[in-house]
C-alpha cells in the first residue's frame, strides 16, 4: 500500500519560512511527477509546485521566486522551501504523485495535507 506523509507546516509571521517535506512510502516502482497543491478556506485547490522525475520544474505563477521545490528520487520524498510567506499563502498544503505501484496501475496518490498559517 502506497502512502504519502507531509510534514513542516505551522504557524509563521509573514515574512518568513517553512519547509514542507513529503515523503512516499509502500511498494513503489517509479514515481514519475512530484507536486504540492494547496487549498485555502473557501477556494479550489490549485497547484503551487511540481517536479518530474528528470527534474523539470513548474511554478504558480503567485509563488515564483519565493518558493522552491525539490526531490530526492532515492527517498521518494519532495521538498517545498517557502520563503517571504504573505498571509494569502494560508492554506493547506497537499503533496501528490503520479506513480506506479509494484502491484497495480499507475494513478495520482495524495497525502493527508498540512496546515500553514501565515500571520500578518
Amino acid at each position: 500500500q502506497v502512502q504519502l506523509v507531509e510534514s513542516g507546516g505551522g504557524l509563521v509571521q509573514a515574512g518568513g519560512s517553512l519547509r514542507l517535506s513529503c515523503a512516499a512510502s509502500g511498494s513503489i516502482f517509479s514515481i514519475n511527477v512530484m507536486s504540492w497543491y494547496r487549498q485555502a478556506p473557501g477556494k479550489q485547490r490549485e497547484l503551487v509546485a511540481r517536479v518530474t522525475k528528470v527534474g523539470t520544474i513548474n511554478y504558480a505563477d503567485s509563488v515564483k521566486g519565493r518558493f522552491t521545490i525539490s526531490r530526492d528520487n532515492a527517498k521518494n520524498t519532495v521538498y517545498l522551501q517557502m520563503n517571504s510567506l504573505k498571509p494569502e499563502d494560508t492554506a493547506v498544503y497537499y503533496c501528490a504523485a503520479d506513480l506506479t505501484p509494484r502491484a497495480g496501475s499507475r494513478g495520482d496518490y495524495w497525502g493527508q495535507g498540512t496546515r500553514v498559517t501565515v500571520s500578518s
